[in-house]
């Protein structure tokens, strides 16, 4: 058996953990910069207020609605993710951290549990530990745990936040009820072909043929069918090595000198190498990227990139950032005001293990200096030691006026009890 356990409004849910005056409130949180709407609280999604909404066109409409807006705390979200997901592995050793709010687990040797008392177990110390509101899927199969989740998201107060697919009756009507649309894995390209065939919900697509899906769609698609059906063919993904790593972000102002964007894509490139050490891996390909505010039709617009290409696989802050910096150099146009920059690193080899160069290799004494500065940002989590071009007052630098304190993170905002 598998389960699917979904943290309910999880942004909302961690500013309510440690503030529970917000119970019961409808709130926004804010994207990078204070931005855009990225998730609502039931009761901000039932006034109407939607995903995506540009702040500044939507802070009459909040204000007149007493809906709480909030910057994004990813620190704050992260640890707490962090902690839901340390509390399922006490569960089951088989976990899949699928999102920052939700993951799979497989239930391995549990033929003689109670599943529904089990999950209730499962929801009620996630609830108790970081006052995280939760619902859990059961079913035989991935597939089928997303389609119980939904349907105890959706009739809180009959599942209780829980509800188990365990017989093919269930299956059955679970299926007759899932919109098409609704359904994991299926996207808008996919609906539109389906729809051709008469499909309208879950069950209409898993009465077509093996035959005519393999035919018509490749085998992942069948492995859903057969999922939906009861057969498991959709397993927990192992953690993998990422093929590519970027970091990408839009500017708190926008930018038409070239100092700030250099210190900017330094930092940029930084954090990428730092990413690489952290997996073991080396890169053999810098992406650098520079664009304006394509919002801003009235100013000029520039977008421009450039591929590095090295002679040898590094991990090195001072190797990535030295090149990345030197690019943006070369596509910066004068007089453009830039609102957004990035550096992705690809062509990723283990850093124990792979093909050295003739006549060109790495600085040998930059490992141990990684590896030294890394110690020392771990140690004092503030990333003290930077780079000489990066500004060490400022990482990111994002607008975020109105920021939550990082209450888990942060030892100055930690709540205090007098």
């Amino acid at each position: 058996m598998y389960a699917l356990v979904d943290c309910n409004n999880f942004y909302a849910s961690c500013e309510r953990a440690f503030n529970p005056n917000l119970r019961n409130k409808p709130i926004a949180i804010l994207s990078n910069n204070d931005g855009c709407v990225i998730s609502r609280s039931d009761e901000a999604k039932a006034l109407n207020l939607p995903m995506g909404a540009p702040i500044f066109k939507w802070e009459a409409f909040c204000k007149a609605n007493n809906i709480q807006v909030f910057s994004s705390n990813y620190p704050l979200y992260g640890d707490m993710s962090s902690r839901v997901m340390t509390i399922l592995e006490q569960f089951t050793p088989d976990v899949e951290v699928y999102s920052i709010d939700e993951a799979f687990v497989e239930f391995k040797g549990f033929e003689d549990y109670d599943f529904k008392d089990y999950g209730c177990q499962i929801r009620q110390r996630i609830l108790k530990w970081t006052g995280i509101p939760t619902c859990v899927g059961i079913a035989p199969t991935k597939a089928l745990s997303k389609v119980a989740n939904k349907i105890a998201r959706k009739f809180p107060n009959e599942t209780k936040g829980v509800y188990v697919i365990d017989s093919d009756e269930k299956r059955i009507k679970a299926l007759k009820w899932v919109k098409l649309e609704a359904v994991w894995g299926i996207g808008r390209r996919l609906q539109k072909r389906l729809h051709t065939k008469g499909c309208k919900t879950a069950f209409d697509f898993v009465e077509l043929s093996d035959e005519w899906v393999r035919k018509n769609f490749s085998i992942t698609e069948w492995k859903l069918k057969k999922d939906l059906e009861g057969i498991s063919k959709l397993k927990l993904d192992d953690i993998q090595t990422k093929k590519a790593i970027a970091t990408t972000r839009s500017f708190e102002y926008t930018f038409s000198d070239i100092d700030n964007i250099k210190e900017r894509i330094s930092t940029f490139a930084t954090s990428c190498a730092e990413k690489l050490r952290k997996q073991g891996s080396s890169c053999h390909i810098i992406y650098v990227v520079l664009s304006s505010d394509r919002h801003k039709k009235s100013l000029e617009q520039h977008r421009a990139s450039k591929i590095i290409s090295l002679p040898f696989p590094t991990d090195s802050s001072l190797i990535i950032g030295g090149e990345a910096v030197n690019a943006v150099t070369h596509i910066f146009k004068k007089d453009i005001k830039y609102k957004r920059a990035g550096v992705i690193v690809a062509g990723l080899v283990p850093t124990s293990n792979h093909q050295l160069h003739l006549f060109e290799s790495e600085n040998p004494k930059h490992k141990p200096l990684m590896g030294a500065i890394d110690k020392l940002n771990a140690k004092y989590e503030t990333y003290k030691v930077k780079l000489g071009n990066q500004d060490l007052k400022r990482t990111w630098k994002m607008r975020q006026e109105r920021l939550s304190p990082r209450y888990t993170t942060n030892i100055n905002d930690i709540i205090k009890v007098t």
